[in-house]
């Protein structure tokens, strides 16, 4: 008997199973390839606007993520560096191969843990409770929990031109038997769709023709554990193109033949990262689209076309591609596929990502109407926290809105479902510049330590990041400056005007001119501050009044959360609710006034009847 059995190894079953195991369940991971565990199908890439910040907050609770995305880059950039601190974002070009090669040997070594290859065809539920899985050679395997993870390849079916037949991403074997049984349990499903492009021989590519787009040349991370960090000897170049009127004109005129204008596709496919073909239906006033020439391996002669994803027969596929500037000789070392596969509806679950209908069943990652590796490792680790927490009998962990976007993501989910491949965005969280790359784990760290992910020496050398910003906030504070000599010529030398009179070091900072490197020149003190404390210290002075709103605006939220609703609650009894409101929190059954309030088709008048009711229930 197990702790917990873990179905699918991708990104949100390797950090389910991590999670479980590091905090001494006894787990078991099921997944039809071991060597693919953290596969990377599509992009080799981590990270990106809001996704980076999620693989930083994975990391801050405990998550492996980060750190193998640092052991393995190819290319690390931060996006947004000229914009504001809250939409600024880490990306790094991964090595496919080394990225699942690193991660098995880290579930290999893991204690508690065990690996197992196989498909699993069904659950075990008596009295509406999982109590383990049945293989699909019948072996029965029992646990006290069961956490599905199993992506796209869930009733996978692949897609090119005009045909359709059974499989998974990257050739592998399609999941088959469990998504019926699901339905059978009380879950619904539904089908989503999502995309690859084709993979160009790397020695067939005329570079010359395409313009250069180079990582920032310096050491950047995800993980806050330096010693992952992979210092690389060069960093892989991408480079940019767009296609060309040839390039349109070809699947203009062949637009019937791709799977998706042929009535083949009955899925949904994603609004924000959208094929080839359907970007040129949708975004008809555009003269051309930018693609990128992306590494997928150190020791790979293959390149990824960025931006280039279709499902058009192959021989179309090689009039596309040669269209492109630079890629008139190319060799595709494989062809472009869509992939049609069966996700759950969100709705059925917890905040806690616990089915509503069957208990100690759990579910994360792109079965739940995700797309993204972030998104689904994000919610594999909660589900993993939250299966050992409930096997604990403890308090779930539940992020609110204004600490992680993982709890963006998973109250999006949960409370508004959806019917496309859900992508985080910066723009899904209203706290935005809270919630920043640089700050995860100020914001995350203590849950982490107290969860038990975290290690005494990790987060003492946190506590210590954590005072000296503190401390130096204090000392700016504090500190005046009168100007002299020398720093009436340093200003002036810089174009900055002077301050007049005596002034706090913190003021000066405030100005939107002046850096850090300024303030350090201006004091003259003896002590070394660390970058990422500088960073810190910066961002809080610089941006204090909007942050300062935003602490506001979340502590309205925090009210709401802590006005709890009954699970059993019948909202037939609560008085003058309109009936599109009963009928939605009669299904969702949110957990809170806040969760209650983001819900479409509950409006501010059902909430006051609600509020209202529950202090007649609570008497």
């Amino acid at each position: 008997m197990f702790d917990a059995i873990v179905v699918g190894g991708g990104h949100a079953g390797v950090e389910a199973a991590l999670a479980l195991a590091r905090l001494n369940k006894k787990t078991m991971l099921v997944t039809g390839n071991l060597k693919m565990v953290s596969f990377m199908p599509c992009n080799p890439s981590i990270g990106g606007p809001a996704k980076g910040t999620l693989v930083r907050e994975i990391d801050a609770l405990g998550g492996e993520m980060g750190k193998n995305a640092d052991k393995t880059c190819l290319q690390m950039k931060m996006l947004n560096r000229s914009k504001g601190p809250a939409v600024r974002a880490l990306r790094a070009q991964s090595d496919k191969l080394e990225y699942p090669r690193e991660m098995l040997k880290t579930l290999e070594k893991t204690n508690n843990l065990t690996l197992k290859e196989a498909y699993v065809k069904s659950l075990i539920v008596d009295d509406n409770i999982v109590s383990g899985i049945i293989l699909e050679d019948d072996t029965i395997i029992k646990a006290k929990i069961v956490i599905i993870t199993i992506g796209t390849f869930m009733e996978g079916k692949i897609l090119v031109g005009s045909t359709a037949y059974s499989g998974g991403p990257d050739k592998q074997k399609a999941s088959v038997g469990l998504s019926k049984n699901l339905r059978e349990i009380g879950h619904r499903t539904f089908r989503l769709k999502t995309g690859t492009p084709p993979r160009i021989k790397r020695d067939s590519i005329d570079f010359t023709k395409m313009e250069l787009s180079p990582g920032d040349g310096f050491i950047h991370r995800f993980s806050f554990e330096e010693e992952y960090l992979r210092v690389l000897d060069k960093e892989w170049p991408c480079y940019l193109i767009h296609t060309t009127p040839v390039t349109h004109e070809i699947i203009y005129s062949n637009l019937n033949k791709s799977a998706m204008y042929s009535g083949l596709v009955e899925g949904v496919g994603p609004r924000y990262c959208p094929s080839i073909e359907d970007k040129l239906v949708r975004f008809k006033d555009k003269s051309r689209h930018q693609l990128f020439i992306e590494p997928e391996s150190a020791s790979l002669d293959e390149v990824y076309l960025q931006g280039f994803s279709t499902s058009m027969p192959h021989d179309i596929q090689e009039k596309m591609v040669k269209s492109l500037p630079g890629l008139e000789n190319a060799i595709i070392a494989k062809y472009a596929y869509a992939i049609e596969y069966d996700a759950i509806d969100a709705r059925d679950l917890w905040p806690t990502l616990e089915s509503k209908i069957i208990t100690n069943l759990f579910f994360a990652g792109q079965v739940n109407g995700t797309s993204g590796y972030e998104e689904a490792a994000a919610q594999g680790l909660m589900a993993g926290i939250n299966a050992s927490l409930k096997l604990d009998d403890k308090e779930p962990l539940i992020l609110r809105r204004d600490e992680a976007y993982i709890g963006v993501l998973i109250d999006d989910l949960v409370t508004k479902g959806t019917n496309e491949p859900y992508r985080m965005l910066t723009s899904r969280a209203e706290f935005r510049l809270l919630l920043r790359h640089d700050n995860a784990d100020l914001r995350l760290s203590d849950y982490g330590k107290k969860i038990g992910l975290i290690s005494d020496e990790r987060y003492h050398k946190f506590t210590q990041k954590r005072n000296l910003i503190n401390a130096e906030l204090e000392y700016l504070k504090n500190e005046f400056i009168t100007p002299n000599k020398e720093i009436s010529v340093y200003f002036e030398e810089k174009g900055y005007s002077l301050p007049k009179g005596r002034v706090p070091l913190l003021e000066i900072l405030k100005r939107p001119e002046i850096t850090y490197d300024d303030l350090e020149r201006i004091d003259k003190r003896q002590i070394i501050l660390p970058e990422e404390v500088k960073e810190q210290v910066e961002i809080n002075v610089k941006y204090a009044g909007y942050i300062e709103k935003s602490i506001k605006e979340a502590e309205k939220l925090k009210k709401e959360n802590n006005i709890k609703i009954p699970n059993d609650i019948d909202y037939d009894k609560v008085h003058n609710l309109a009936l599109e409101a009963r009928a939605k929190l009669s299904k969702i059954r949110p957990l809170t006034i806040s969760q209650a309030s983001r819900i479409s088709g509950v409006n501010p008048a059902d909430i006051q009847m609600l509020l209202l009711y529950l202090k007649t229930y609570e008497t």
